[in-house]
Formats: C-alpha cells, sequence, structure tokens
C-alpha cells in the first residue's frame, strides 16, 4: 500500500522556465507553468532544491549556501515592478538573454543590480504596509538572522570560504560579531529583503498551485555544503576541525558501474543531532514543508548508514558508518507528525534501507533507465514496480529518453522494443505510458521528455563540474505542450 493517491506529474526547475530575464522565475512563469500541468490533468511538479546557488560549485542546487533560503535569482522582477521598486524600463535588457540555456553569469550581471536598486528604494521609502511585513519576517525567522550575516561577511571578505575569514569572525567569537552587525547592517537587511520578496513570491505560487490541483514535490539535499551558514553557525553538528574545515566528508564508494565519488560536504555529527532532539533537522524540515507539498529525500540510504572518506584521502579510503535510523524519523513524527516524504534509494540498496524506507511509509524511486531490458525480472523493469514507488521515465540526473535511447547498445534496444512493443520513432512516450501505467502510485517525467529532446537537453550529469543546471524550455516549446495527449495517458491510466 502506498500513502499517496494515483498521482502524475512533470518535473521542471523553474529556472528552466521562460521569461524575458535570462531563467526562469518563481513568479509569472511558475504560476503559468503550473496552469500548464493543471490543464493537462497533472497534479505533481517536481523540482530541484531552491537554495541560494554558487559559481564555485557550478550552480549546482545541491551544494547551496544555505539549507532554509531560496535563491534570489529566481525573484520575479516583474513582480518588483508591479510593487513600484523597479520600472518597466529598469527591467527591460539592453540585449537578449539566450533562450534555450541559462548564461548564470550574464542573469548575475543584469538581475543583481536591479534587486539592489529595488532594495535601495524599499530601504529609503520604508512603505507601510510592506516594511511592516519585513520587519514581521525578520522578527519571526529564526533562520534569517545567521543567513543574513553569513552572506553580508562573504561579500565583506570577497566571496572567501568562512574557514578563510578572520579567525575571530570564522570561530563566531560574539564581540566580533555583534562588531560586525553593526558595520554591516545595511548589507544584512539587503540579504533579508531578498529573502522576504522571495518569500512572498513563494508563498503566492503556492497558493496559485493549490487552486489549481498541483502538489509541489522540493527535494531535501541530505548533506550541505562546507561554506554554507549552516555550517558556518552549527559547526557542533558536524565532523570538523578545530579550524573549521572538515574531517571526514560525505561520498560514496565505486559500484560496478561508477567509480568511487568524493563529494565534499561534512558528514554530519549525528551523536551531536541526537543530543539536541535534532532541533536543526526539525526546523529544516519545518521549512521543507513551507517550500513544498511533498519531500524528496536525497541519498536516503545515508540516514540508514552514510559514506565518510578522510577529508584528505581519496573516495575509496571512505569506511560506512551507522546513520540515525529509525530513531531520527521517530523523532520527527513526534514533533511534526507523518510527513509526506519521498525516498531516493538509487543505487546498491540493502534490506536494512528498505525497510527503514517501508517503516515511514516512503515510496522509493524506479528509474526506467536503469532496468536491463533483457533481463526477465530486472528492479528497473516496470511490470516489478510496487506501489509504494515513483515511476520515472529518467531523472534530473539522468540523460533525456532520447539521449539515453540513442546510446543503448543493440542487444538493449532490441530487447526494449520487445519489452514496449515500440519501433523506437516514439520512445518517450512509449516509456511515459507505461511509467503511467505501472502499479506505482506516484508517476512523473522530465519536462523534456516530453518533447523527444536529445541529450543536448540533459540537465544534470553527476560527477561533472561544468555543463550542468542550464537547460531552458523556450516558449515556443511550452506552448507546444503535449495537453491533450498527457491528459489523456494519465486519465488512461487512472492517475
Amino acid at each position: 500500500m502506498s500513502r499517496f493517491p494515483r498521482q502524475s506529474g512533470v518535473f521542471a526547475h523553474p529556472t528552466s522556465l521562460p521569461s524575458s530575464h535570462g531563467i526562469g522565475s518563481i513568479g509569472q512563469p511558475s504560476r503559468e507553468f503550473v496552469d500548464t500541468l493543471a490543464e493537462a490533468d497533472q497534479s505533481l511538479w517536481q523540482l530541484c532544491p531552491l537554495g541560494p546557488i554558487s559559481s564555485i560549485h557550478g550552480n549546482s542546487p545541491y551544494q547551496a549556501y544555505s539549507a532554509f533560503a531560496i535563491e534570489p535569482l529566481l525573484i520575479d522582477l516583474d513582480v518588483l515592478v508591479e510593487q513600484e521598486l523597479l520600472t518597466p524600463q529598469e527591467v527591460t535588457p539592453t540585449e537578449p538573454f539566450p533562450n534555450e540555456y541559462v548564461d548564470y553569469d550574464a542573469v548575475r550581471e543584469f538581475k543583481y543590480p536591479l534587486l539592489r536598486t529595488a532594495f535601495d528604494r524599499f530601504d529609503d521609502d520604508r512603505p507601510d504596509e510592506l516594511w511592516g511585513a519585513f520587519e514581521r519576517f525578520r522578527e519571526e525567522t529564526d533562520w534569517l538572522h545567521n543567513y543574513a550575516l553569513f552572506r553580508a561577511l562573504k561579500r565583506e571578505f570577497d566571496g572567501e570560504s568562512w574557514t578563510n575569514w578572520p579567525e575571530p569572525v570564522a570561530l563566531r567569537e560574539p564581540d566580533a560579531l555583534d562588531e560586525y552587525r553593526e558595520e554591516l547592517a545595511d548589507e544584512i537587511r539587503y540579504r533579508a529583503f531578498l529573502q522576504f520578496v522571495a518569500a512572498r513570491q513563494w508563498d503566492r505560487l503556492r497558493t496559485h498551485a493549490e487552486q489549481r490541483g498541483v502538489q509541489i514535490v522540493g527535494d531535501l539535499p541530505i548533506y550541505v555544503a562546507q561554506d554554507s551558514a549552516d555550517v558556518w553557525a552549527n559547526p557542533e553538528l558536524f565532523e570538523l576541525d578545530e579550524d573549521g574545515t572538515p574531517k571526514d566528508v560525505s561520498g560514496v564508494p565505486a559500484d560496478e558501474v561508477n567509480p568511487a565519488q568524493k563529494w565534499g560536504p561534512p558528514v554530519y555529527d549525528w551523536a551531536e543531532h541526537e543530543a539536541s532532539g535534532y532541533e536543526w533537522w526539525i526546523a529544516r524540515l519545518e521549512r521543507q514543508l513551507e517550500l513544498a507539498d511533498i519531500v524528496r529525500l536525497d541519498h536516503f540510504r545515508g540516514f540508514e548508514e552514510y559514506y565518510a572518506i578522510p577529508a584528505d584521502g581519496d573516495g575509496d579510503e571512505g569506511e560506512w558508518r551507522d546513520g540515525p535510523g529509525i530513531d531520527f524519523f521517530d523523532r520527527i513524527e513526534d514533533e511534526l507528525g507523518e510527513l509526506p516524504f519521498i525516498a531516493e534509494d538509487i543505487g546498491f540498496i540493502t534490506e536494512e534501507i528498505t525497510q527503514l524506507r517501508r517503516d515511514i511509509d516512503a515510496p522509493g524511486m524506479k528509474v526506467m533507465q536503469y532496468a536491463d531490458w533483457c533481463s526477465e525480472d530486472h528492479i528497473y523493469l516496470p511490470h516489478t514496480y510496487e506501489e509504494d514507488t515513483v515511476a520515472y521515465p529518467g531523472t534530473h540526473d539522468t540523460n533525456t529518453v532520447r539521449g539515453w535511447y540513442e546510446a543503448l547498445e543493440d542487444e538493449q534496444v532490441d530487447c526494449l522494443h520487445y519489452y514496449l512493443g515500440s519501433d523506437g520513432s516514439e520512445i518517450h512516450w512509449d516509456m511515459i505510458e507505461r511509467a503511467w501505467h505501472t502499479a506505482s502510485s506516484l508517476a512523473v517525467v522530465p519536462l523534456q521528455d516530453l518533447y523527444g529532446l536529445g541529450a543536448e537537453a540533459r540537465f544534470n550529469t553527476p560527477g561533472t563540474e561544468s555543463g550542468n543546471w542550464d537547460w531552458r524550455c523556450t516558449d515556443e516549446l511550452l506552448e507546444s505542450f503535449p495537453t491533450d495527449r498527457l491528459r489523456t495517458i494519465t486519465d488512461e491510466a487512472d492517475r
């Protein structure tokens, strides 16, 4: 059995949506996308984490400056025009942006000065109603204080990682922090303003999605970036040396297909988390439920056992250690109630991990591209999917269906054709339809696969540092969204 009814939807990160400002936003582009999904009878919109990204980490949403904040580049400038903080002329680009990919450097160069201008006007004029809402937001949002100070300090110290800041600030000596809070008060207020604006725009989007019957599936990375407000403000919760640098970092060992991966974020000191009553995690999950209706737990295995690699060692020098297990989830449930989780349980999965997933009633992930189509009962063949799973033709971490299909070995292609009863001419639709008709309670398809796009539209290639997270859907593509066909498949599959 599954806690979720039969539903289906589309994966598309907001950055991928069309707009005139070089990147999708959480304003009108996202609301229009929700309308598109609703018209096709889709009830799920899945996306990547929304946290503040860094060019140093290739703009990956999985290496954010905060586990709580929202990336300011997602702010819709047109809403700031509506609020008379910017003018239509100011938000009109002098040169058009690329339509098919995000040029992050160009977007930053365009949007950040405008966001600063909007703040300066807001800070000077202090409009009564909006300023009052801002002050309440600052007062009531606990995580905001450390985050805004962290970002202000990061700007003050030329973008350096916090472990390279002057020692009194890096190690959070109270007198030093008080001094910088006063000195950087304007910058701190600006960083808070960006989160205030983003929060209001996101709340409006959440309300719109709820009205259209679309649930948002958010994504919670198990780890947080070393250079983040979370690690700087809570060093005792991580395996760090006295200077704040990691002792051990996260990753996975080599398997039959992939080499060992050394991700970089520090591993948790789970004993400290337990001693605190998992206070930080409870706050983090509360925040996720402000952003999403359903939460995908990335690298779910790490809650049962995690791989710790010496910070100065290679990926194959790590060791497996026990994670917090069911005690963690029991504590979370005691505090927040039963939560709507999806478990990212891809990879080598033990019976213990599967049992933990079932204990918390979280469906696991089934990715059709991982199937051996010539094997009778491979675990990723669609006929093996159980109700407590989510069926995916592909994910943000795989190739597109068309790109994957074109790289398949001939024997696998023949078996795939036989299994699906397909000639391959519309392999993307054959895969979507099969995913929709599985026993899985949920089914999700990446937006690119609705159009049969090739490898050039792949969103992310794990283990690579560049060329990721920048694919965009053009206006023309979105206008040709296959509404009728997707609705028909959805209705036939009783989703």
